[in-house]
């Protein structure tokens, strides 16, 4: 019997590309979604509901090998619920624990976690890129719990044998993403005039191919087995070169004003988006040095051609 992969999270955004990735290279694909509606064309499905501590994976869990773990409550800028971080470990620490235990009891090999760089933090300094050996330093509520989850993953790991496997992406993107990344991609497309063209930063973003390629071979090859990795595009850019690049894809001109960063700064402290715009002026690189030489991975698409499927993905 061949190999075979629980996806959870398999009808989000990263889970859409994973799967027919997956089903290309002979592995077999169960897909665990949320409700019955929400199912995935071609795939077998089964319905989880709400994930958290009480779960029960087992039928789902019965026949695979490896589980890939898409399903999160995933970082919102404004977050309104009460008690933010409460919800996240609802879902993020506690339902992700609760399937690696059940995961590790019903003999699956791997679990591949799919986390987030806001661990190592939200910003690096001028020529100084995040890599695995840094201390995480998760600033906000998300970044917490992800953390939180890793930890308890490793000690499953430890405990019961299972293999587990940590990655840590940057922002993605790639055809139907939204929030943070399709609002620059709707404004570069509308020829807006953006006020970055004196921005002077280097960010890692990974392209939704890129990110799956790099998830498929952390399921499989034997050298990714308890390890974190960084992943991104091997490619950093500025947000005006984002910019750029967009509107390239887009064959649309790039609308770009020199307004200082001061300026920027102080806009987005009156209007309450003073995160937003650090986020577009500061630096935030990944070094990708452990996933190139631990698993031969380098990534298959470029950036260029990464914002170019992005861009002729559809509406955004």
């Amino acid at each position: 019997m061949g190999m075979k992969v629980l996806v959870t999270g398999a009808n989000g955004f990263v889970g859409r590309s994973l799967c027919p990735q997956l089903l290309s290279r002979g592995i077999a694909v169960r897909a665990a979604v949320r409700s019955d509606s929400a199912g995935v064309p071609g795939l077998e499905c089964v319905n989880m509901g709400a994930l958290d501590a009480h779960t029960r994976w087992l039928t789902a869990l019965a026949g695979v090998s490896v589980v890939v773990h898409l399903a999160a409550r995933v970082h919102v800028m404004h977050d309104s619920a009460a008690d933010p971080l409460t919800q996240y470990r609802q879902v993020n620490v506690q339902a992700s624990l609760n399937l690696a235990r059940q995961a590790a009891a019903a003999g699956v090999r791997r679990l591949v976690f799919v986390s987030s760089i806001k661990v190592n933090g939200e910003l690096t300094l001028p020529g100084q890129a995040f890599s695995e050996a840094d201390t995480p330093n998760p600033q906000d509520s998300y970044g917490v719990s992800k953390f939180e989850a890793e930890q308890g993953l490793w000690q499953i790991a430890h405990d019961s044998g299972l293999e587990i496997v940590i990655i840590r992406p940057p922002l993605v993107y790639g055809p139907g993403v939204r929030a943070n990344f399709a609002a620059l991609m709707r404004a570069v497309q509308r020829g807006w005039p953006l006020p970055f063209g004196a921005v002077n930063n280097l960010r890692s973003l990974v392209g939704i191919d890129n990110l799956v390629d790099f998830m498929v071979q952390c399921g499989i090859h034997p050298a990714a087995a308890n390890q974190t990795f960084l992943i991104s595009d091997g490619q950093d850019l500025s947000t005006p070169q984002w910019v750029q690049g967009i509107a390239q894809a887009a064959n649309v001109p790039a609308r770009l004003l020199p307004v200082p960063r001061w300026i920027l700064q102080a806009a987005g402290g009156l209007t309450g988006q003073a995160l937003a715009v650090q986020r577009l002026c500061g630096n935030l690189q990944l070094d990708i040095s452990k996933a190139r030489q631990r698993l031969g991975w380098s990534p298959v698409v470029t950036v260029a051609e990464g914002l170019r499927r992005a861009a002729q993905g559809g509406p955004i």
